[in-house]
């Protein structure tokens, strides 16, 4: 009895291992293989449209929308300013270029204000426009100490 058991056990596994091996005919059979997708009100139960499909029609419009996708984006990239945001792409001198003028540009539009904020203040002081505050805080300062050697 456990003789028959085990020779029955191996050949179900035997068995098994010829249904794993891969048949090429067999794959594209079923790639082929037709579906009908349909789509229904679902009230009245009436068909609104009819889809008649395959796996390998199916698996190939999404790796057309896929690949369409794909080289849009690139485009996108390519063609437009939006490859200037990608680290490293482009000239990194000019970016740098461009920087230190905008940080010189802010700072000489800086240096502008202040001079036209001392020429309006002498310009008040001179026509007698302001109101002097005088400063009366009296000051401590200490006496020198004497050093004697």
């Amino acid at each position: 009895m456990g003789i028959n058991l085990f020779y029955y056990l191996y050949r179900e596994i035997a068995n098994k291992s010829n249904m794993a091996k891969f048949d090429a005919n067999s794959t594209l059979k079923r790639l082929q293989n037709r579906y009908r997708l349909v789509v229904m009100n679902d009230d009245t139960y009436e068909e609104v449209v009819t889809f008649k499909l395959s796996r390998l029609s199916v698996y190939t419009l999404l790796c057309t929308i896929f690949v369409l996708l794909t080289g849009l984006t690139v485009a996108l990239i390519v063609f437009t300013p939006l490859k200037l945001y990608i680290p490293g792409y482009g000239d990194v001198n000019n970016t740098r270029d461009l920087r230190e003028l905008k940080i010189r540009t802010d700072s000489l539009e800086q240096e502008v204000r202040f001079k036209d904020q001392y020429l309006e203040s002498v310009r008040n002081v001179l026509q007698g426009n302001t109101t002097v505050k005088l400063d009366t805080t009296t000051l401590k300062i200490p006496k020198p100490e004497k050093i004697s050697d």
